[in-house]
């Protein structure tokens, strides 16, 4: 790219408004009094260089505009991913396809189709993220190396058009320039401006620090993104649930099979009037006695594998520690934490049934079928059998009348059961159901009588391991000191300059130029110099009155 020389004798990049060195506007342009102080007028890669492919996606990211369009997009998604529970909060012995289905209607479908249910891991949003990260790598690069330049290179004496162009400016007649000069000089110094002089023109300049806080909460914001990236790489952060009942032993998700867990005992403890403190009485009269959780927790054991994991066969496994499970107080080891976050009481375990004699009642013995791992043949001895043909753990007929199962989980089981003895070598078929028995091919001698039911608590636990969260806690710290540098503070400039035997001066900030204009107010007070005029607030004044002025003559 053709650079652009100043009459100064600075080489300036293709592009730049105006000088670096000494100010005077590299290009006139009709209508525009005042000068774009937003980036020094410095000249941006993405606005002068455009002529490659890459040069194409460098300014498509340097976009805000892009930036905030990738942002909303990410919200929404996310937003979308909490209408429903992602698929790693239902239980594990569901069918993922058939629990939306059933316990959302047709939106838990269509939800389930689209992949909502894994969303926070999907190849998709994971790209979003990256590109937010692109985008912001490439918007800070585009617009904080320009800046710092021109900031680096902008010299004490400004051209007279540089003046003449800023929002404050203002000429006196003053009888001692030298006096005043130093008057002014001494109270710069004293408001904590750093004040350089060249040729006997003044720059007094503070708060240049406050122009990086967008840019470091741009860091911030990169490595918070860095850290949530991570969290898809395996090992460095593990979210599960795992559910187990009590008396059980499983192997602990997340860990590849180096630390199991058993459930010793589950106890549920609820506040009940006249026990607990009076405080709660007004609650459990309103919600019922008996009904509020008081405590509930599982006493577990943790085991440890002892030696190499080897492929279906049984692991041998060395107590590590006994713990009280409760809600927010987790069981720690190995950068691992267990936390109580749910139950379930008296889930279904296993369903008992005896044979028996339809006409005498008579029994044959007894058929307990476990809900979880159920048998296909039961012997009774003597020549009675039973056979488990079919089992429905979550018994509905379907939209042909045909028996069918809503789910895995045993809500409301149903049974096929083949049924032989001595006197019946070929069987009798029965289908059995909660409070319901149907013989499908005629009346049979023989039935198959509900004996009894047991039932387990089972405890929701979730496994959390997460190497990430200290990147998370630095990226969110540096972006709210970025936040609190942008915010609180801002970039003040006064030129102070001899022009032809008059005092010339201008300012500009940032932001907050009521502050400014305050500042000079004070500085002024008793030099003789005159307050320099708000040109943008004196040309929209001009504006309404020639508008008014247009108005009355029509």
């Amino acid at each position: 790219m053709k650079q652009v020389k100043c009459e100064c004798g600075h080489v300036n990049p293709h592009g730049t408004a105006f000088c670096e060195s000494c100010g005077k506007p590299l290009e006139e342009r009709a209508g525009k009094t005042l000068l774009d102080m937003r980036y020094e007028g410095s000249a941006r890669r993405s606005q002068t260089y455009k002529r490659t492919f890459i040069d194409q996606i460098w300014a498509f990211f340097s976009s805000v505009k892009v930036g905030v369009a990738l942002i909303v997009i990410t919200l929404i998604a996310s937003a979308i991913g909490t209408i429903f529970p992602q698929q790693m909060y239902i239980p594990p012995n569901v069918d993922p396809a058939e629990y939306y289905k059933q316990q959302y209607g047709w939106a838990g479908k269509l939800y389930y189709e689209l992949g909502f249910n894994n969303l926070y891991g999907s190849w998709w949003y994971i790209l979003l993220i990256a590109l937010i990260g692109v985008s912001l790598v490439i918007c800070s690069l585009d617009r904080v190396v320009p800046l710092y330049r021109a900031l680096k290179r902008q010299g004490v004496k400004r051209h007279p058009h540089f003046l003449e162009r800023q929002r404050l400016f203002g000429v006196s007649h003053v009888s001692d320039l030298d006096k005043t000069m130093a008057v002014l000089k001494e109270r710069l110094a004293a408001r904590r401006y750093h004040v350089c002089e060249e040729d006997g023109h003044l720059l007094a300049e503070k708060g240049r620090f406050s122009r990086w806080g967008p840019y470091v909460n741009h860091i911030g914001l990169i490595i918070f993104l860095i850290g949530a990236m991570l969290r898809s790489v395996p090992g460095m952060y593990i979210d599960r649930v795992m559910w187990i009942p009590e008396g059980e032993t499983k192997e602990i998700p997340g860990t590849n099979g180096r630390y199991f867990l058993k459930s010793e005992k589950f106890i549920f403890e609820t506040y009940e009037k006249g026990k607990d403190n009076e405080v709660f009485n007004a609650a459990i009269d309103r919600v019922g006695n008996g009904m509020i959780a008081k405590n509930y927790q599982t006493n577990v054991v943790l085991y440890k594998r002892v030696g190499p994991v080897i492929p279906g066969a049984k692991p041998k496994l060395e107590k590590v520690k006994e713990y009280p499970i409760r809600v927010n107080k987790p069981l720690e080891f190995d950068h691992y934490a267990l936390y109580q976050v749910d139950f379930r009481l008296n889930e279904p375990k296993a369903m008992s049934f005896q044979l028996a004699d339809k006409q005498s009642g008579k029994t044959f013995g007894t058929v307990t079928v476990d809900l979880y791992d159920p048998k296909e043949l039961y012997n009774l001895g003597h020549g009675y059998r039973v056979e488990l043909l079919s089992y429905f753990p979550d018994f509905e007929f379907d939209e042909d009348g045909n028996p069918s199962t809503k789910s895995r989980v045993p809500n409301n089981p149903a049974f096929v059961f083949k049924m032989y003895a001595p006197d019946r070598p070929k069987g009798e078929v029965s289908f059995v159901a909660i409070q319901q028995t149907i013989e499908p091919f005629g009346n049979n001698k023989y039935k198959m009588a509900f004996a009894g039911f047991e039932t387990r608590n089972v405890s929701g636990l979730t496994v959390r391991r997460d190497f990430t969260l200290w990147i998370l806690g630095v990226g969110g710290a540096i972006f709210m000191i970025g936040l609190i540098q942008g915010m609180y503070w801002n970039h003040r400039r006064i030129w102070v300059q001899r022009v032809n035997g008059e005092l010339w001066i201008a300012a500009h900030t940032n932001k907050n130029w009521f502050g400014l204009k305050n500042e000079l107010r004070r500085l002024l007070d008793g030099t003789g110099v005159n307050m320099p005029a708000d040109q943008l607030e004196e040309g929209k004044q001009a504006g309404q009155g020639g508008q008014a002025h247009g108005h009355g003559t029509a």
